[in-house]
């Protein structure tokens, strides 16, 4: 949702949205995540709304933090591995600036150590983690805006009776829609976009 329904103060008096809360005229620009101060921090850009975070669950963190660390360990050189970071797409319905959990992104793809965003092109493969608030984008739209600005892999991670299941996802360039290449349990081993071998089991270690 772009914003939350007015909270009550504690004199019982609804208190008032930030002026950050509502659209400028011709709506929000992917430019505006970096240039409001006042946003709570991995506020995405969704279809023109502000997509806010919900708090993270100790699944959502410890699974990030495996397929993070794990590649690092494993990425060749000319990639680069990043959370907390947004890809900034344009498409016909505007700008999106989504804010995947993981990301591997070509190393020469950096600009200057205050970058808070990447372009399509530079990203080979994303991840994302779904949380229960957020569903259907995670699901649905995520993929969709993905697939469309030409981003080869992605993985989705779903929590099954607190294990992660990662289901893997490869782009058919001629129509920009995901395949669906694997859905792994315990191990999850790939040589797409390069040899990839994460042992899953060990967040029940972490």
């Amino acid at each position: 949702m772009t914003m939350a329904p007015p909270a009550e103060s504690h004199s019982g008096e609804p208190e008032k949205l930030p002026s950050w809360a509502f659209p400028p005229e011709g709506g929000f620009t992917a430019e505006d995540l970096d240039r409001i101060p006042e946003l709570p921090p991995h506020t995405e850009l969704i279809d023109g709304n502000l997509v806010f975070v919900s708090p993270q669950a100790r699944f959502h963190m410890l699974v990030n933090r495996l397929l993070e660390m794990t590649l690092l360990q494993i990425t060749p050189p000319g990639y680069e591995v990043v959370r907390e970071m947004t890809l900034t797409l344009e498409g016909p319905e505007g700008p999106q600036r989504p804010e995947p959990d993981v990301m591997v992104v070509r190393s020469d793809a950096a600009s200057s150590m205050g970058q808070t965003t990447y372009r399509p092109e530079d990203a080979v493969l994303v991840v994302e983690t779904v949380s229960p608030g957020s569903r259907v984008i995670d699901r649905r739209r995520k993929p969709l805006l993905y697939a469309e600005s030409g981003i080869p892999h992605m993985w989705r991670v779903e929590n099954e009776n607190d294990e992660p299941v990662v289901y893997t996802f490869e782009l058919e360039p001629v129509t920009r829609v995901y395949i669906a290449t694997g859905v792994h349990r315990e191990r999850l081993k790939t040589s797409v976009p390069f040899d990839i071998d994460i042992d899953l089991s060990e967040i029940r270690r972490r």
